[in-house]
Formats: C-alpha cells, structure tokens, sequence
C-alpha cells in the first residue's frame, strides 16, 4: 500500500474495554449507563464509531452478560446522537494456564474458554453494524495468559458475523494476523473490503515503532479500509501517524487513559484532541453515515425480546 494521507477520515472510540483499568481513573465507566453516556459524549466530540465492551457495574471486571449489552445499546440507540456501534466479540477465548511446570488443571479463575456460537450471542441479539474479529492467539504481559483464536473459531465467529449481516472489524496485532485475515477473505468468509485495526504496542504483539508499523500498513490491502491505535502515551501520535499512512483514528480509555501528563482523560477529551490533530493535518473528520456508506453498513434496531 503506497503511503498517501487519508483526507476523509472517521475517529472511533474505544471506551472502556476488559482490561484492569476500572481502579486506575475514575472515569472509565462501569455501568451500562455509564458506558452509553460516556459513547455519546465521545460521539458529540467527533467519533463516528464507538467500540464497546462492558463491565459488571459493581466491581468494574470485564463481563459477557447479554443483559449489559443489550442495555448499552438500546440507550446508545436511544440517544439524539448518530454513532456507529461496534462491540467486541473478543472475550471468551481466555486461558490462564497453572505455571510454567504444571500447565493443567488451568486457572480457573482467570480462564474463560466458550464456544463460537456462544462468543458471538449479543452480536446476534444486538446487531450492531460492527463487532470485533480478533484474528489471532498471542501472549499478552501476564506470565501464564494466553489469548486464544484458533483457525477454526475464527472462520465459524466471522461467518457467523458475515451471515448476521454485521461488519467484522479484523483486530490484528501482527503481521500473522493480517495473513490470516487475507486467508478468510480469499475463502470469501470475509467480504473483499475488510475493515481492519492495527494494534501496535500491545505486549506481545506488533511493537509500535514506526518501521513495524508500516510493516504492517504495508500488508493491508488497497481494497481493505484501516485505522491504527497505540497504547498510552504513543496514542494522539498514532493518531497522526495512521492519518498520514492512509488510514483512520482510533482514541479512547480501553488503550490510554491519559490526557496530559498527570492528568486523567474522559473519553470525549481524547477525542476531541483527536480531532484537533486531524483537521490540523488538513483532513476532514467525517460522521457515522459517511461511515455506514463508506463501509456498506446498515443501522439495525436491536432483536425484539
């Protein structure tokens, strides 16, 4: 892919994620309203499309409950804003294993392995126009953990995705995973105009120096629509970086929950700044129906209970 700066470009917000990040800020949300207040502010800063997980309201612990997603995006679509929702399809694929010297039993407590079906249920009672498809297994910092997505689950959870008529948004945290990625849509699981994240600096994933990261821009096809994110500190220059290799912005608290130094963010300030840096760059920041036209996406109400 040649490197030529993207002049139209969508922000996405990342807003709370599963990560141990509920303790750390007072403003990562927790509750279900939280997380749609905050998504709606984020949408008002400028982001055409926010990514959700959710949480279990009283402790802040990443959560799969149907219940949460379905109250998160009933207030999101309830709302006077227009965003695209895009929701993770990324928990339940995690083994913590016993140690180094007794792999099995595993850790129960911190394994939580399910089916394809059984990842996908919100996606289908949902319908959000996008949901993730991480497209890989690799370590990440914890000693034992392991994020599993084998090639079997990947192309039944992106089937399953591509029949419900929702966008898969490939999540890819190294050039292996875009590889896979190719594969899929050369089995035609996947349509020809993927969308896809570049993960960059997550540990151990693609490192997010700029060489990797062109590494991986240039294995993104001409065909394929990209945005790019790096952890803490490196996110706003990620979000010039991605602007200038061609591709699109991804801000928000599920990768960095700093606005300055000392100072903690909301998710609409990242944003916001966001936004700055790409009008400062001569680019244009456009909305959720741009997006929905852009990527072939249909807003859908949510399955009737």
């Amino acid at each position: 892919m040649p490197l030529e700066m993207n002049r139209d470009v969508f922000i996405t917000c990342a807003v709370t994620g599963s990560g141990g990040t509920q303790d750390r800020s007072p403003h990562v949300p927790r509750s279900p309203k939280q997380i749609a207040e905050s998504a709606i502010a984020a949408s008002k800063a400028g982001a055409a499309i926010v990514h959700c997980h959710v949480r279990d309201p009283e402790t802040g612990t990443p959560s799969r409950r149907l219940d949460l997603y379905r109250e998160v995006t009933d207030r999101i679509r309830e709302a006077e804003v227009d965003v695209v929702l895009n929701l993770t399809a990324g928990m339940g694929g995690d083994i913590v294993f016993g140690g180094v010297e007794s792999p099995f039993p595993v850790n129960e407590a911190g394994t939580d392995m399910i089916g394809a079906s059984e990842r996908v249920a919100h996606i289908a009672e949902c319908l959000p126009e996008i949901c993730t498809l991480d497209c890989g297994t690799m370590n990440f910092a914890e000693a034992d953990y392991v994020m599993t997505n084998t090639p079997g689950a990947l192309r039944a959870m992106g089937k399953m995705m591509t029949d419900m008529g929702v966008k898969p948004e490939i999540e890819a945290f190294d050039t292996g995973h875009l590889w896979f990625a190719k594969q899929l849509v050369k089995e035609g699981i996947l349509e020809p105009n993927a969308l896809v994240q570049l993960c960059m600096g997550v540990p151990w994933g693609a490192p997010d120096d700029l060489n990797t990261f062109m590494a991986m821009v240039n294995n993104v096809p001409d065909e394929w629509t990209f945005s790019a994110f790096s952890l803490g500190r490196n996110q706003m220059a990620y979000a010039s970086a991605a602007v200038l290799a061609g591709g699109n912005v991804r801000v928000g608290l599920e990768d960095n929950l700093w606005l300055d130094k000392g100072v903690l963010a909301e998710n609409w300030q990242l944003v916001e700044r966001a936004n700055t840096i790409v009008s400062n760059m001569g680019a244009r920041v456009i909305g959720a129906q741009e997006v929905r036209e852009k990527l072939g996406l249909t807003k859908r109400a949510p399955v009737a209970r």
